[in-house]
């Protein structure tokens, strides 16, 4: 008796069909031949998945075997007339894989036909870290970084590999219960690139390559975060032989501030008042990602209240919104009188005007923590 389709897969009948091209994707990367060379478990497990995604995946087949289940594609159907090879199988992984595996499947043979040939070998990459301040941060900026990376000077040459004849692979044919299965895996001698150095040039090393410092230009977006990775696309170090560069990985610092502190997209910043300021208000200038701008302060203003000033912030990385600047009024107690100033607090200490009388309306430390979040 054949096994349930969505079992195999391990997913509910109920499942969305982005659910079962997930399961299939998991089971097909976890039992792909290519990982595993002469498993015959795993070869059968692989051709398993693809037979249920095939019926799965299509919502018309897939009807069609929950009303009658595997007898619904008795015959020349489906799985159940034998009409889907190991092609079929390779062909989903366009679907399944955004075209990474195209029609057949690199490094993996048999079942009639030949697969895969000369990997494309890519360099190793390069880490790199940059630091910016938050005023970089929030207009972005295109930074030029001196990089040294290794590259093929041009006197050094190379040939084929005696050992793949330049295929960039060695196959290897066993005897399944599926019958002959061929399979191939890259060439240890050449690293998959089908080419060995033929003649080294002046100054590099065992692979061919010579250490050069280049200057590359970055262009950092704004609103980027303290420990996001950018990547420089073929900035890394060159292959030996035929290939691609790898990559070069920037590592994002950001420095930290000396008056205004970052949360997120928000920007906060404290402001410290006077007792005079406070009670009759004041004009403050006040910096900004961006500047100094210049803010109203309204008689009577207490210590702890926000003050919110709207699109001060970071701009989102993905270009949506910009954030706000929290202004924290603090109003200073000063910590030494005069006589003429004692003299004049104890004169109005009774005063019914100096005394505290918190409006109902106004809100409390925790509330104003609360709306600043929310």
């Amino acid at each position: 008796m054949k096994e349930d389709y969505y079992d195999i897969l391990g997913i509910s009948k109920g499942a969305s069909q982005a659910e079962i091209k997930k399961a299939y994707r998991k089971m097909a990367i976890k039992y792909h031949p290519d990982k595993n060379p002469n498993d015959t478990e795993a070869e059968a497990k692989f051709k398993k998945a693809a037979e249920a995604y095939e019926i799965l995946g299509n919502e018309d087949k897939r009807q069609k075997y929950d009303q009658f289940g595997h007898s619904a594609f008795d015959g020349s159907q489906g799985f159940g007339g034998g009409g889907m090879n190991m092609d079929d199988i390779f062909s989903q992984f366009g679907d399944i894989f955004g075209g990474g595996f195209g029609g057949r499947s690199q490094g993996f043979s048999g079942f009639g036909g030949g697969f895969g040939g000369r990997q494309r070998s890519k360099g190793s990459n390069l880490r790199i870290r940059v630091s910016l301040s938050l005023e970089e941060v929030a207009t972005g900026i295109e930074k030029k970084i001196k990089v040294s990376r290794k590259k093929k000077p041009s006197d050094t040459t190379f040939k084929t590999c005696t050992t793949c004849n330049g295929t960039g692979q060695v196959t290897r044919v066993t005897n399944t219960i599926l019958g002959r299965m061929q399979t191939a895996t890259p060439c240890t001698t050449c690293g998959g690139s089908g080419q060995i150095i033929d003649k080294k040039g002046q100054g590099t090393d065992a692979s061919g390559l010579r250490m050069t410092e280049e200057t590359v230009s970055i262009k950092i977006p704004a609103g980027v975060e303290d420990g996001m990775q950018l990547k420089v696309s073929n900035k890394g170090n060159e292959p030996a032989g035929e290939g691609v560069p790898g990559d070069l990985i920037v590592l994002i610092e950001v420095k930290e501030h000396e008056s205004l502190q970052r949360d997120g997209e928000n920007i906060h910043y404290d402001l410290y008042v006077s007792f005079p300021e406070a009670a009759l208000g004041a004009s403050k200038e006040i910096q900004t990602v961006t500047g100094k701008v210049r803010i109203k302060i309204e008689p009577g203003v207490q210590s702890g209240k926000i003050l919110r000033l709207r699109n001060k912030g970071l701009p989102n990385l993905n270009g949506y919104s910009t954030g706000d600047l929290l202004v924290h009024i603090n109003v200073w107690t000063p910590q030494t009188l005069t006589k003429e100033q004692k003299e004049f607090f104890e004169k109005n200490s009774e005063d019914t005007n100096f005394e505290p009388n918190p409006n109902k309306s106004d809100k409390s430390f925790f509330e104003k923590v609360k709306d600043m979040f929310s």
